[in-house]
């Protein structure tokens, strides 16, 4: 089925990991389907994630040791005890319900997926499938599987710590850990193919119901990762390997002194020689797995702030151009969303709009200082946008509506907030269902889509928030501990349908 962002529809956003079930945190298995057949009899059309690459620093999936890989933390392990190879019995063990505990799901899903690792190598003959998934994608999984089997084998330390000649990927020095490390890389490559024929498995099962997925491609990726090991000469690297200017943002809402992401910068202009080559094949990559794409931190394809590596903070930076009209025109007509955010100037509007992109409207910035709060409010929207209450990277409705006073806002500026959001949505109880008077105001909008955080459905306060920006501890750890309830799934399906958004 083919699936339109000009349509009039809406969807649910909710990352993978975050789905109920036994092993530590959610997966590709019965729990993915059981949500999306319950959005779909609710009358959505979409079902939005967060990156699914292997997620590196701070179990962050913007921070992915692979722009690639999927993450091998979604295998559904129940299903490799159908497929032959795992026992039913190792799996009566389940981990505890509640917040992930990353380390723990890494530990107990990691020793169950190379017993299935050990019991795939065993067959006499590896299947077909296998094969041509490996020669399909051999452009990013050879040089993947040989990084994570290197690090692990040096103690999963950083690749700018390994031994030089490793480190600079001298060809006899890669020749000789291929044949030390044939099983870890073998290994690898098996884990991905598990994860490809899951997630393909699952996608299909979505759009047989309806369901479109949306994904999430951070423009940067990490340092300590494959892709800027494989591809030295595409970054700002010094002749170790460090980065010597790194990615970020200005003082914003977020932090004064802003916020240093520590991502190596693209050399754009070689880059740009290539045709943009390994930027298309990660576009190609990203579109196999999803039906649209959200472009986060779409402001950087515009321009993009540069931070020297040695500054402790990103307050002191410039901002650099970026050649995001070219690539865009390489890559063609895609459906991507632009994360337009931030510090949004003209150009970067006129960029968004020169290739038809649609932009997000969140409707809790909508009532404070943002520069962009009149374009937030579900009066001055666009058809051409994706309208929230809330992101990821916001609390929850009920969480920003309570709240008394934090580092970004406060407790005077909160009190404004409240009340100008009482009034714009002539709520008159106070607001004691305040995530459905705003689920309503962007359901309501003539923005083409709407999508609603699974935690602004049930009214969760800030224990529920996902990521705190700025912060590495207590992120991407919340999950759901039983699937939407029925009068949830009810009450939605009836806004939906009342709206015009809801699926035929």
């Amino acid at each position: 089925m083919a699936f339109s962002l000009s349509e009039r529809a809406s969807g649910v956003l909710l990352h993978p990991t975050s789905l109920p079930g036994p092993h530590g945190c959610g997966d590709l298995g019965g729990e993915a389907r059981a949500f999306a057949r319950s959005i779909r009899a609710a009358g959505q059309r979409f079902w939005q994630m967060l990156p699914v690459n292997p997620p590196g620093f701070g179990s962050s999936p913007y921070s992915a040791c692979s722009a690639f890989a999927g993450n091998p933390l979604l295998i559904d392990l129940t299903a490799l005890v159908a497929d032959g190879l795992l026992e039913r019995a190792a799996l009566s063990h389940s981990l505890p319900a509640g917040r992930v505990d990353f380390a723990a799901t890494r530990a107990f899903r990691e020793r169950h997926l190379c017993s299935a690792w050990a019991a795939f190598s065993r067959l006499p003959k590896r299947p077909d499938a296998y094969e041509a998934f490996c020669a399909r994608n051999d452009c990013w999984l050879d040089d993947f599987a040989l990084y994570s089997a290197i690090k692990h084998a040096q103690g999963d330390r950083a690749w700018t710590q390994w031994p030089a000649d490793l480190r600079a990927r001298d060809p006899g020095a890669l020749d000789r850990a291929r044949a030390a490390l044939r099983d870890g890389i073998e290994q690898h490559r098996f884990w991905q193919f598990l994860f490809d024929r899951q997630w393909q498995s699952l996608r299909e099962d979505c759009s047989r119901l309806g369901i479109g997925l949306i994904g999430d491609l951070p423009i940067f990726v990490a340092h300590d990762s494959a892709d800027v090991w494989a591809h030295p000469d595409l970054f700002h690297l010094d002749p170790q390997g460090q980065p010597t200017v790194v990615a970020g943002v200005p003082p914003d809402y977020f932090s004064k002194t802003g916020q240093r992401w520590g991502n190596p910068l693209y050399l754009w202009d070689r880059l740009e020689k290539t045709g943009f080559r390994w930027w298309l094949q990660r576009f190609s990559q990203t579109f196999a797995h999803f039906d649209a794409i959200r472009l986060d931190h779409f402001i950087g394809f515009c321009r993009y702030w540069e931070v020297a590596a040695r500054e402790p903070t990103a307050q002191n930076g410039r901002w650099c151009p970026a050649p995001g009209a070219k690539l865009f025109e390489a890559l063609g007509p895609a459906q991507l969303i632009a994360e337009d955010l931030g510090a949004v100037t003209p150009e970067v509007t006129a960029l968004r709009d020169q290739f038809g992109f649609p932009g997000m409207k969140l409707l809790q910035f909508a009532f404070g200082t943002d520069p962009q709060a009149q374009t937030f409010l579900p009066h001055n929207y666009d058809r051409n946008s994706v309208a929230y209450p809330g992101t990821h990277d916001n609390d929850t409705v009920v969480g920003w509506f309570h709240e008394e006073g934090s580092p970004q806002r406060s407790p005077e500026e909160c009190e404004k907030e409240r009340r100008k959001a009482l009034a714009y949505l002539a709520v008159k109880d106070g607001g004691r269902e305040i995530h459905w008077d705003m689920l309503r105001a962007v359901w309501s909008s003539v923005a083409n889509l709407a999508i609603a955080p699974v935690q602004d459905l049930l009214g969760l306060g800030p224990e529920a928030r996902m990521n705190r920006p700025g912060t590495v501890e207590g992120n991407w750890e919340w999950r759901l501990t039983a699937q939407l309830p029925a009068g949830v799934l009810d009450r939605l399906l009836q806004m939906t349908r009342t709206y015009g958004r809801s699926a035929p």
